[in-house]
């Protein structure tokens, strides 16, 4: 009998969901983070859930974890100290970056520059040269490399990146200078780029390794840390991270190339979203995790998630795969405020977080946020968790207050308002990865998830025109199903750099072949049996003279039917759909990229009893609240009661352990035969 364990931490609460393979039977848990220390709050996590289906730790096979503990590192600023070795001439190649100021015009005015990861001082050159094809120009001095790597032992430095020019071609050097680096700063982690990000463009290539060395310590030690405590408890089980792009890779790999999990919080509930999707019948979705302090929005088409070939942390954008999502600093514990300058009400991007948190939760939070606007509104009732955790309502009607008087407008309409506002804010970020993208958010069903999400679904929904409305089965803890329910995956690159017209299918054949045999050996020694890998494809192409790819997924087969004509047809497609235009400048095949696959876990979902429409045996209580400007009445539903195909007519409320379900006036919601709420227009 098999357990799989996925484990989420959050800025506000780590979530827990314990799936049992054989049955499908799951248990799910949400305990406060433990910022100082998550594998505390993981711990506390484990035994509860166990003792909860009575197993002992060592029943759980599988531990997946999405957490976003890189990430925290690079936005606080609170990376290690790098060590840059660089090739001599190319020392400032992290301070000129790509010349690109963001924002708009005059905005170099105002932009204060970030401080690069390694800095000029922490930045030595070595002599020694390859050129474009690979051919060594100069060779390496090892007594050079010995005193530059001298230096930054003395510098103190906590990381080395080793980023040579045209180390994409050959890594003979970059190897060499690593090898010295072990013997010389021993205990210090070196960062290859040649093994990191074996792509042209010395740049990203050079920016993604020196990041991926920033966070290594930090991340060694975090996963250290949680596999010694693991032990402790009795858990045997294999740990394995999930990745920024969906996959999994195995907390070793993870140690070594953390730079893969910058964005691995968020894609936890993009993958949970597939599997309620699959289940559903749902292909087309855009995602809204609303959490504590963030809310991070994606699309899926077709049952495919966006990915994209940069994963951007604040400021930072790196060369790793990982799902497009984008982030907005509203959620739950976003505060809310009224600026002496302007007297326009503004929310977030500050959070309250897991300690105070929103005044409501009675733990000394004296601010107001949006979770105690949806209090003040009656959409969140003050007995939760089947009466065990009771809002204080009062308190949180006291901090909304201050905005109404603020404002010089009354308090139901100054809660209203923060809720709108969030809700704007929400809906902004999810234009950005729809209308901006070129997609019609009425082709596409919102799902609402995170602790927060299934509050605010129906409204956002309502802005995007996209519907129904889903509140998936137990989504505040949607994001630990999606690490449960996800698949190993492993990629490299290489890059190739050719006109189309110079290129012929069996040359991309070879090289796809070769870079597939290398990621499977690498899921191989990860334990995966080898009966379970697939392979797949992605080949970026440009027109000449472009700065910008396209990537395409192929698979051999196809390759082989339509030859690089195939491939050129479908990036002028995509081109068009993404720019609107085509040109009759010839092609540039510029990367190729392989990804190994393990096997989907096929978790079916339980369906529910049927029902006769009438959700009566759910019903707990008649309740008031304030929709539309005025006072109406509506009725709290139990989520575990409902049937399927009961309907729910607006408003009303559906509550569960883990989330509140706001169904608004005008609105009509049905329950589906695994569970999942739909919410449509009347």
């Amino acid at each position: 009998m098999g357990y799989r364990l996925g484990v989420d931490v959050g800025g506000t609460f780590t979530d827990l969901l314990l799936f049992n393979v054989d049955t499908g039977a799951f248990w799910r848990h949400k305990t406060p983070s433990t910022p100082h220390d998550s594998s505390e709050g993981i711990l506390n996590g484990v035994t509860a859930i166990c003792a909860e289906a009575g197993i002992s730790a060592d029943a759980i096979d599988y531990f997946l974890h999405g957490t976003t503990v890189a990430t925290n590192a690079v936005l606080e600023g609170k990376g290690a100290r790098v060590g840059l070795v660089t090739t001599e001439g190319y020392r400032h190649i992290m301070q000129i970056a790509r010349s690109y100021v963001p924002g708009g015009l005059a905005a170099w005015i105002i932009w204060p520059k970030p401080t690069p990861l390694a800095r000029l001082e922490d930045t030595v050159t070595i002599k020694g040269r390859i050129d474009a094809a690979g051919n060594e120009v100069r060779p390496l001095d090892e007594n050079d490399v010995r005193t530059q790597l001298g230096l930054l032992k003395a510098q103190g430095v906590e990381a080395i990146t080793v980023s040579l020019i045209n180390a994409y071609v050959s890594g003979a050097h970059e190897a060499v200078v690593g090898k010295l680096a072990a013997e010389i700063l021993p205990g210090v982690p070196v960062s290859l780029s040649h093994e990191v990000l074996p792509e042209m463009q010395e740049y990203e290539r050079t920016l993604t390794t020196v990041a991926n060395a920033a966070v290594r310590p930090v991340v060694g030690k975090y996963v250290a840390n949680l596999r010694t405590r693991l032990a402790d408890a009795g858990m045997a089980g294999k740990l394995s991270l999930l990745r920024s792009d969906g996959g999994l890779m195995s907390a070793q790999k993870a140690e070594e190339h953390p730079v893969n999990i910058l964005m691995s919080g968020p894609a936890g509930g993009v993958t949970g979203a597939l599997w309620v999707g699959k289940n559903a019948g749902i292909r087309n979705i855009l995602t809204l995790d609303v959490g504590g302090t963030s809310t991070d929005v994606a699309l899926i088409e077709n049952l495919e998630p966006r990915r994209q070939r940069t994963t951007e942390v604040g400021h930072l954008s790196v060369r790793a795969s990982a799902l497009d999502v984008k982030t907005v600093g509203a959620g739950g514990g976003s505060i809310a405020y009224v600026p002496d300058l302007t007297k326009a009400l503004r929310v977030g991007p500050q959070s309250a977080g897991a300690v105070p948190g929103p005044v409501a939760y009675g733990k000394g939070g004296e601010l107001p946020t949006v979770t105690d606007a949806n209090v003040v509104l009656g959409y969140l009732p003050e007995n939760l968790l089947g009466g065990s955790f009771k809002l204080d309502r009062e308190g949180a009607k006291k901090a909304v207050q201050t905005i109404a008087d603020a404002l010089g407008i009354d308090l139901m309409a100054a809660a209203r308002g923060i809720i709108d506002i969030v809700n704007e804010n929400m809906f902004g970020a999810l234009r950005m990865i729809s209308v901006q993208q070129g997609y019609d958010p009425r082709h596409f069903a919102l799902m609402g998830f995170g602790g927060a999400g299934p509050l605010h679904v129906n409204a956002v929904a309502r802005l995007m025109g996209s519907w129904p409305a889903v509140s998936p089965v137990s989504p505040g803890v949607l994001c630990a199903l999606g690490d449960a329910t996800t698949r190993m995956r492993t990629e490299t690159a290489r890059s190739f750099s050719r006109l189309a017209t110079t290129t012929q299918a069996d040359e991309l054949i070879t090289i796809l072949e070769e870079m597939a045999a290398q990621t499977r050996a690498e899921l191989l020694s990860d334990g995966v049996p080898e009966a379970d890998i697939t392979s797949e494809f992605e080949v970026d192409v440009r027109y000449a003279g472009q700065a910008f790819e396209v990537p395409l997924t192929i698979t051999p087969d196809v390759l082989r039917a339509d030859g690089v004509a195939g491939i050129l047809k479908r990036f002028d497609e995509e081109h068009h759909r993404l720019f609107t235009f085509n040109m009759d400048t010839p092609h540039e095949i510029v990367n190729l990229r392989a990804v190994a696959l393990g096997k989907a876990l096929d978790l079916p979902a339980a369906e529910l009893p049927k029902g006769d429409g009438n959700p009566i045996a759910a019903k707990m209580r008649d309740h008031t609240l304030w929709m539309d400007g005025r006072e109406q009445a509506a009725v709290i539903y139990d989520r575990s009661k409902l049937r399927q195909g009961d309907v729910i007519p607006g408003p009303a409320i559906v509550v569960e352990m883990d989330s509140t379900t706001l169904i608004e006036s005008g609105c009509i919601a049905k329950v589906d035969a695994v569970g999942n709420i739909l919410i449509n227009l009347v």
